[in-house]
């Protein structure tokens, strides 16, 4: 895979000029960053994007500094590049949305000459940002975390945010004290740099608090010059894993639906401790049973009722301490439609695993999209933003 602390794949065989600002100057650009990790900075840049699309058709995207990522054709690319443009197809090279790709070496390797690094990699952010916002009237920018991830590269948020020109919207999650306390510091960051920050979004927020963070964050924002761009309440099931993404946390081996089951959005866990009758009484859409293999009449139970319903009540069952139940009951689920993993651990540290799973979007998360376009639209103010690029 390519270096990237090699020179960009964006250069003319004639351009020798290395740069050390965007040749570009006529595209609005909004820099996202977020004020600390899983705060929603991707589903903000995914958000952002489709509410410009109701403004102008011609968006574009980069992540200029990606740590996570998957290889596409040979070249390391981040994982919210990826999953952005397998949602809006951008129509830009894949590399130049996302020019640095930072691995476990990546670091070492900057600071053993960082008076020769530093060039390339501003050479290639610069060139990257040229190409993926060429005939566009904006561009949206992912940061990389709070404004100060970076700094031991010389590439901050708020650095590259300085560098390609951008304005800054900070994303915090939900409240009111806290938030605004990390937006206030993250902002200094910003200023430190003369990097406007235009706006805050508070992501994740109660359903039921979401009038009165509005009212007291946006006066306690405007104190700081910050305009509160929107509250995004919280949705369970951006929240919410699949089964395929349970499969993995708990190192399971599927026994059953494996190809119908495993996009399964799984909004509630219950272990199988209980009796029989009390798992019954918790069975709906969304529900996923914890139990080792002997506990055959809860098994038997979820499946009954399962049969009985004209619903899905069941949308998984993980087996646990590797014990499988009586082949007959193998046969049962084998003819319904319930998924089935089984994993070696025992039921309430798997439990405990999948409760404490950091959830990601992913580009088969087909029944996520249409949920984050929605709630920014609803949500978010996209043409005070737009004035203010």
């Amino acid at each position: 895979m390519p270096d990237p602390l090699t020179k960009s794949p964006f250069v003319e065989p004639d351009d020798d000029e290395m740069l050390d600002t965007p040749r570009n100057s006529s595209t609005k650009r909004i820099f996202v960053a977020a004020t600390r990790q899983n705060d929603g900075k991707t589903t903000t840049s995914l958000g952002l994007f489709g509410a410009m699309q109701t403004i102008t058709k011609k968006v574009g995207f980069i992540k200029p500094v990606g740590q996570r990522f998957v290889d596409v054709q040979g070249n390391k690319i981040d994982e919210d590049t990826v999953l952005l443009d397998s949602v809006f197809d951008v129509q830009v090279p894949i590399e130049a949305m996302s020019p640095v790709a930072v691995d476990g070496s990546f670091t070492r390797r900057y600071l053993k000459n960082p008076e020769e690094n530093l060039p390339i990699l501003v050479d290639k952010m610069c060139r990257a940002f040229d190409r993926s916002s060429y005939q566009k009237d904006v561009c949206i920018i992912e940061g990389s975390g709070h404004a100060g991830v970076g700094a031991v590269f010389d590439l901050s948020n708020a650095q590259v945010a300085k560098l390609l020109g951008a304005k800054a919207v900070i994303v915090a999650q939900g409240g009111i004290g806290r938030p605004i306390d990390e937006i206030a510091i993250n902002k200094a960051l910003f200023d430190k740099y003369n990097v406007e920050v235009v706006g805050a979004i508070l992501n994740k927020v109660l359903p039921e608090k979401v009038d009165l963070v509005r009212e007291y964050a946006g006066a306690g924002l405007a104190r700081l010059g910050i305009p509160l761009l929107g509250v995004v309440p919280l949705q369970k099931q951006l929240a919410a894993p699949n089964l395929s993404q349970i499969v993995e946390e708990i190192d399971g081996r599927w026994l059953n639906g494996r190809e119908t089951g495993r996009q399964e959005r799984i909004l509630r866990v219950i272990i199988g401790a209980m009796s029989a009758k009390g798992v019954i009484d918790y069975l709906q859409p969304g529900v996923l049973i914890i139990t080792p293999g002997d506990r055959e009449d809860v098994i038997f139970s979820a499946i009954a009722a399962a049969g009985l319903s004209k619903k899905q009540l069941v949308s998984g069952i993980v087996l646990t301490r590797n014990i499988l139940p009586h082949p007959k009951i193998m046969e049962m689920i084998a003819q319904t439609r319930i998924p089935c993993v089984i994993c070696s651990e025992e039921s309430y540290t798997v439990a405990s695993r999948i409760n404490n799973m950091t959830v990601k979007t992913q580009p088969e998360d087909h029944d996520k999209i249409p949920i984050i376009k929605r709630m920014f639209l609803e949500h978010i103010n996209v043409k005070r933003l737009r004035d203010a690029l």
